[in-house]
């Protein structure tokens, strides 16, 4: 099949050029390695170089295909690849938008933090492995497509996080991950296996019009196949109740992972729940009219508001900033479940679009956060908050960008999570979901505590000793500083990206 891409007709595979670039770097990084498997410092810096590009491609070729409607309906409309089992449209080319961006920071700032360390090909190819699996689990128009290209991203994930081999945190947490992800990719393939026993269809499409036929389908297979899948789907984007993974590989993995794992990884998973939910079953949900038959977002309302408050006040418990971040993921796991949820309004595109555009902006401000961790671990600071006291006095730009991180999180007006968190709060008070909206409401201000420790102790409270930072590592600062500008300028640039957010949100409900 041929399309016209900015006036040019191409093979309809182009406009999976995206994923292609990052499957190419993944191939370009084992050829580098077998010519100088040795590492040292100009190895490191060619294989950061070339995943570092490699992940700007994709990010770059994403956003021209989105600014050309390349899969939009003003442009070539959505593009159906190998019998539908991919599909090219705006969602997921915002999406890969995402990981594209987050993966180029990750990867920048691994050069300063892989400094010395083994198996540095193998790390930067497992990331650009992982990236390439979440692209394509943003097109996945099938079940099948989605499992398979599910387990591309997390198989090389469980060895990012035991990467440090001699470190017992990071291969504990590596188990665990492992371990859990094995039970939950268990419990989807069999949800999927439901799903097809009940409707005959794996493509996405195919099983809604099974469902809206009318024809006989057994509800309780279906209604067990469907929860299963939703369990499945939790267990990515870490929410209860498999979210117990999360803080244990967070705080094992390398830092730079740990943003990666955070950002990239969950907005993969959030792109496939939405595209199986609002594709294969608006019927049974009742999102199209009439009694639900299986009500799947009632489900999500309570996953939502449980994930959220759940998050939060274990987030505010810690003593540790790295924990404290794994578990503010989960509460934002919750908040992005708001997507889902509050889909009883009038205008569905807009709470979908609002949970798009949480995911955009989280990418920047948290992959952002565990950069900067990163840095203080490469500094050889503690964990805790009480050892980043003063630390503003050395490291006075770090930590103003650790700030606009931190208060953006907590939805404060210094970057786009204030903007995000407000039309996700729109989204619920047009559904009339007041439980999501006031949960919301609580765990943001909740958050803006346990996020304001931090940056107490950075700039008011006194140092307990004197910092020896040793230097200030090129890639890591630049990462963090780019992360924070990113943030800073999303807030005024909001509603120049939010339209595309939103288009691809309202194809979804037709």
């Amino acid at each position: 099949m041929v399309v016209d891409i900015a006036g040019v007709q191409v093979a309809d595979w182009v406009a999976l050029a995206p994923a292609i670039a990052l499957g190419v770097t993944a191939m370009l990084l084992f050829v580098l390695d077998s010519i100088e498997p040795q590492p040292g410092t100009s190895s490191n810096a060619l294989l950061a170089g070339v995943s570092t590009v490699g992940a700007l491609v994709s990010f770059l070729v994403a956003g021209y295909f989105l600014v050309l409607g390349v899969g939009q309906p003003r442009g070539t409309g959505a593009i159906d690849l190998y019998g539908g089992a991919l599909v090219v449209d705006g969602m997921s080319l915002f999406f890969v938008v995402i990981v594209g961006s987050v993966t180029a920071l990750v990867t920048l700032a691994s050069y300063d933090y892989l400094a010395g360390e083994e198996y540095q090909a193998e790390y930067y190819g497992l990331v650009i492995m992982a990236a390439t699996g979440m692209s394509l689990m943003a097109s996945a128009n099938s079940l099948a497509t989605v499992f398979v290209s599910l387990e591309l991203a997390s198989l090389p994930s469980f060895a990012l996080v035991a990467f440090l081999k001699k470190n017992r945190g990071s291969v504990e947490g590596g188990l665990k991950y492992f371990l859990v992800g094995a039970l939950s990719s268990s419990v989807l393939a069999y949800g999927i296996s439901l799903v097809y026993a009940a409707t005959g269809s794996l493509q996405l499409n195919a099983v809604a019009e099974a469902l809206a036929s009318g024809s006989s389908i057994p509800a309780g297979v279906l209604g067990v196949g469907i929860i299963m899948m939703l369990l499945g789907f939790a267990y990515k984007t870490a929410s209860v109740p498999f979210h117990f993974w999360a803080p244990e590989a967070y705080e094992g993995a390398p830092a730079p992972v740990s943003a990666f794992l955070s950002s990239a990884s969950k907005a993969a998973g959030f792109v496939v729940a939405f595209r199986v939910f609002l594709t294969a079953f608006p019927e049974v949900g009742g999102l199209a009219g009439g009694d639900p038959m299986v009500d799947w977002v009632t489900a999500v309302t309570v996953l939502a508001v449980v994930t959220m408050t759940v998050g939060n006040f274990a987030a505010a418990t810690q003593e540790k900033v790295k924990r404290m971040l794994a578990y503010s993921s989960i509460g934002h796991a919750g908040y992005v479940l708001i997507g889902l949820a509050a889909l009883s309004g009038p205008d569905q595109g807009l709470v979908l679009g609002a949970s798009m555009m949480h995911l955009l902006v989280y990418g920047f401000m948290n992959t952002g956060a565990f950069l900067f961790l990163a840095l203080t671990e490469h500094w050889g600071i503690g964990r805790t908050f009480q050892d980043f006291n003063g630390l503003s006095k050395q490291a006075p730009l770090a930590c103003a960008a650790m700030t606009i991180f931190l208060f953006s999180l907590a939805g404060l007006p210094v970057g786009g999570g204030f903007i995000s968190k407000l039309y996700l709060l729109l989204g619920t008070v047009n559904a009339g979901a007041w439980l999501l909206g006031a949960s919301l409401i609580v765990n943001s201000a909740l958050s803006l505590f346990y996020y304001s420790r931090v940056v107490k102790a950075m700039w008011i409270e006194e140092p307990d000793g004197e910092f020896d930072l040793g230097g200030y590592p090129s890639s890591l600062y630049a990462a963090v500083v780019i992360a924070a500008f990113i943030t800073f300028a999303l807030l005024p640039a909001f509603g120049l990206l939010s339209p595309s957010a939103f288009d691809a949100a309202s194809v979804l409900f037709g």
